[in-house]
This record gives structure tokens, C-alpha cells and sequence, in this order.
């Protein structure tokens, strides 16, 4: 009962510390040289996705790809007013590894299988054509499948809040694996919320 009870609190200050570090809604994370939102939380890396995917499973984290682009309207949302929610911001910088890929972008991408291509065929290859496209990878793979075909979510588009934080917890805790189906975890565990 005790060590419930410290780790509630210990939750619960990890949060409030989170709310404090995460941009007021509205406000989004500042702008990169290639225009896109650079949260302090994303991490920039070469684009070697083997080497991400080790990296994140070495630091106890899942991988997660954000496909955006520039002038996005719905990249503009997700930034300012669904990503900086308290409980996102949390649940991201405690459990993900969260790095970013330009819809028609230049730098060269290493995909899971070897493949080696620009941002823009990269994403064309993967058949990603809106952003923004969130890609959840599992925490080991075979390298024989790209990114997309290894993946255990997509989530294409900006949720609103609440789906967003469910669909980031049903990944954390791997829910999937008892409850395959999104909509029925979130209809089951999280409520609708009108003020999103």
C-alpha cells in the first residue's frame, strides 16, 4: 500500500514537471531551419532507423516517426494544441524516442530493410501522403520489412487530445497485444472529451 502510494505521488510530480517544461497550448514548439515544429523532446539523429530502433530500446523507450511537412495545417494543430497537453508531453518524454522525417525532404533515410533513400522517397515508398503520419515501431525487428511494414500503429492525421494520449498509451503498454482494436481500448478506458 505504501509503495502504491509513493509511486502515485512520484507520477504525479513527474507530471507536474512535465506540464511546467511542455509549451502552453497554443504556443507549439519553435520552428527548424526546414520550417517544420522542433519539440525539445525530438531527437535528431542521422536517420538510420536500425540505429534509432537500437538506441530507443537501449534507453527503455518505444520509436515513434513523425511524418510532417512544411506548412501543414494539421502539423500546426497536433503542435500547438494536442502534443503540448500535460499528459502527452509526459507520456512522450517518458516512454518514446521520438524522431521526425520531412514529407519532402533531402536527407538520406536508412530504412529498417537497408534501403537507403531521400525523405521524399522514403515516404513515398511507404505510401505516406498526409501529414501528419505517426509511425509506432515495435521494439525489435527482423530487418527484412520497411518501417511501415514492421510497424505495430500508424496513426495518420492529428487526433484530437484524448485519442492522441490513448493511442500513445495503447502503444506504451502494449494493449494491442490484448486488445488489438484501438477504438474498442479507447472506447473502453478513455471518455470522449467535448473540449477538445
Amino acid at each position: 500500500m505504501l509503495i502504491s502510494t509513493v509511486a502515485t505521488r512520484l507520477r504525479a510530480a513527474a507530471l507536474a514537471a512535465a506540464a511546467l517544461a511542455a509549451p502552453a497550448l497554443g504556443e507549439g514548439a519553435p520552428l527548424g531551419d526546414d520550417g517544420l515544429h522542433k519539440p525539445d523532446w525530438l531527437h535528431e539523429t542521422f536517420l538510420d532507423l536500425g540505429e534509432d530502433l537500437a538506441e530507443a530500446t537501449a534507453e527503455g523507450k518505444r520509436m515513434v516517426i513523425f511524418v510532417e511537412q512544411l506548412g501543414c495545417i494539421y502539423c500546426k494543430k497536433m503542435h500547438e494544441e494536442i502534443l503540448p497537453d500535460p499528459r502527452i508531453d509526459a507520456i512522450i518524454r517518458e516512454s518514446f524516442y521520438p524522431i521526425q522525417i520531412n514529407l519532402y525532404g533531402d536527407l538520406e533515410v536508412t530504412d529498417l530493410d537497408g534501403n537507403v533513400m531521400s525523405e521524399k522517397d522514403m515516404t513515398r515508398h511507404w505510401n505516406v501522403i498526409f501529414t501528419p503520419t505517426v509511425i509506432f515501431l515495435p521494439e525489435a525487428v527482423d530487418g527484412s520489412k520497411t518501417a511501415v511494414e514492421d510497424a505495430v500503429a500508424v496513426m495518420p492525421g492529428a487526433f484530437e487530445r484524448n485519442t492522441t494520449l490513448a493511442m500513445f498509451t495503447w502503444i506504451r503498454d502494449k494493449a494491442y497485444e490484448t486488445e488489438p482494436n484501438f477504438q474498442r481500448f479507447f472506447a473502453d478506458n478513455f471518455e470522449m472529451d467535448p473540449s477538445n
